[in-house]
């Protein structure tokens, strides 16, 4: 098992994710055509699949070309800009000290190094994808076949255990939808008012970087704090007028959403203390890096499920003597 510990990550991760997307196949089969027949299992999948494509296709297609345009540009006018800046720096106080007067070789340098990094790293990003697809493809067997892999497991124990677990079970599920819901929403709060925001103070490519902002958030704590950052760096070019604009943005909005919207959207579907989702968060990082901290809550949800039916004792004679 320690060997395959990659590997059960990704069934786990697959399945986990296939669990929460059920609700939404369900909702599909629900669609009623024409003779009074529904939409198979099957169908469903690819609809919803479809529809996830189409949106990450659209994306792409309104938000990289102005970035891959200014990259082009950025690339082709970094030769004239070099010694400009290095004559601005020169006049610098203790410019010599600094070591200022080899921009240029540092510059060259940091390219060098930098398509040293792509191109060493490259079956790493090949693994990945890989990885990404393989969890896809499982996701997508786990919503097909695994009330069939589910059946078997319970068929392992008694019936007595059975009923218990199986009712756990849905329970757990239950309460893992609704944190998909819930971080859904929050997701779309944030990436709509961070698009709005962007675009009032003319950040660059303010869509890419809003929706972007809202993905992330799927990621806790961490996923927001990395894109603000980003999206400060990107709104610095500019000015820094933005960029103390963007960052005051994001300080108002997390404390709007830790005193409003997580207590009364979060709180209520996942039904777990802000405590255990830092500790969750902090856990699954160590185990899984991003991967861990993308399911530590919903995982967090499961574990406190099978605690409160399997662990938590509770007082029966106790409670009959006040009754």
């Amino acid at each position: 098992m320690w060997r395959l510990r990659e590997v059960l990550l990704l069934v786990y991760v697959s399945a986990l994710f296939a669990v929460v997307l059920m609700p939404a196949v369900s909702a599909f089969m629900r669609f009623e055509l024409r003779g009074g027949r529904h939409i198979s299992r099957g169908l469903a999948i690819a609809l919803l699949l479809s529809f996830a494509f189409l949106a990450v296709a659209t994306f792409f297609t309104l938000a990289l070309p102005p970035v891959i345009r200014d990259v082009h540009q950025f690339a082709a006018d970094l030769p004239t800009h070099i010694p400009v800046i290095e004559a601005r720096l020169e006049r610098l106080p203790l410019a010599d000290s600094l070591g200022v007067g080899a921009v240029a070789e540092r510059a060259e340098n940091a390219v060098s190094a930098t398509a040293e990094y792509l191109f060493t790293s490259f079956p790493n990003w090949v693994g990945s994808i890989f990885d990404l697809l393989a969890a896809l493809v499982l996701c997508v067997y786990f919503m097909l076949e695994g009330e069939y892999a589910y059946g078997w497991f319970m068929s392992l124990l008694s019936a007595e255990n059975r009923l218990r677990l199986a009712v756990t079970l849905y329970r757990a599920e239950v309460r893992m939808s609704k944190w998909l819901f819930g971080q859904g929403l929050l997701m779309l709060i944030l990436g709509v008012t961070s698009t709005a925001v962007f675009a009032i103070l003319h950040v660059r490519y303010f869509f890419l970087l809003g929706v972007l902002m809202g993905l992330m958030n799927i990621v806790p704590i961490a996923g927001g704090v990395i894109t603000i950052l980003l999206v400060g760096l990107v709104a610095a070019l500019d000015s820094w007028t933005k960029m103390a604009g963007v960052f005051i943005f994001y300080l108002v909005y997390i404390n709007i959403e830790n005193a409003y919207l997580i207590p009364r959207i979060m709180r209520q579907s996942v039904n777990l203390m802000g405590l255990t989702v830092l500790i969750a968060l902090i856990a699954g990082t160590e185990l899984a890096g991003i991967v861990g901290a993308l399911v530590a809550v919903p995982t967090a949800a499961l574990i406190a499920v099978l605690i409160d039916e399997y662990f938590v004792q509770t007082d029966v004679t106790a409670s009959a003597d006040k009754n």
